[in-house]
């Protein structure tokens, strides 16, 4: 079943260490398909290397195993609280990034010191509190705390990103480590200085509408 979103998740989950997200099995990259809202979501404990299109596990929104042959992500139940919850997110990726998660350990969301946080994320990215895996608190936390951004970093934890696609979810990880790293080399000189809140939206906005082949 759905041979094509199975492709294109494992294609998608195998750009995460080559992105530098993730190590070893840690992470998850996940899509839902919008005609029949099934979940393609990663195997749990399997390398990326060794990943293939027939390990990726098929899901329903209510966790049942509709097709695959191994276990599905221990942050499955996550990923599915949020697709019930927010019917506009078809992609969810989950990381412990290295610079990211470095703010995460501190309980610190990233302010909008930069304009290509406001144009990504339209504001800062938020911090959600510690929530325990396994289960669906933290997905609970996720939808409590994200506000309108893209992305949140998870106390103790992580990261998550939510998109409009798949694809969208993984270029807001990517996007998410890029500002955190420069953000963590900022402050080794000073504090950050947020932009001002009118700047960002226009800046989001410009970038929404204009930015690239529309």
């Amino acid at each position: 079943m759905l041979e094509t979103l199975r492709e294109r998740i494992c294609r998608l989950n195998c750009e995460l260490p080559k992105a530098g997200l993730v190590t070893m099995t840690s992470g998850n990259l996940s899509g839902r398909d919008p005609d029949s809202g099934l979940v393609a979501i990663k195997p749990s404990g399997v390398g990326y290397d060794a990943l293939t299109p027939a390990d990726i596990v098929l899901v329903n929104l209510e966790g049942e195993m509709v097709e695959g042959r191994l276990k599905p992500s221990v942050d499955t139940a996550t990923h599915l609280y949020l697709y019930r919850h927010r019917p506009d997110v078809f992609g969810v990726v989950h990381t412990h990034s290295n610079y990211a998660t470095a703010f995460a350990a501190l309980g610190r969301g990233i302010p909008c010191a930069l304009t290509a946080i406001a144009d990504e994320f339209g504001g800062p990215i938020p911090v959600g509190d510690y929530a325990p895996i396994g289960e669906e608190e933290i997905g609970e936390e996720i939808c409590r705390s994200i506000g309108t951004s893209k992305a949140i970093l998870m106390k103790h934890h992580g990261v998550f990103t939510l998109g409009d696609s798949p694809e969208a979810a993984l270029k807001s990880a990517v996007m998410v480590e890029d500002v955190a790293k420069t953000c963590y080399l900022a402050l080794q000189m000073g504090q950050l200085v947020a932009l001002p809140e009118d700047e960002v939206a226009r800046a989001h906005r410009r970038y929404s509408e204009k930015y690239g082949q529309k």
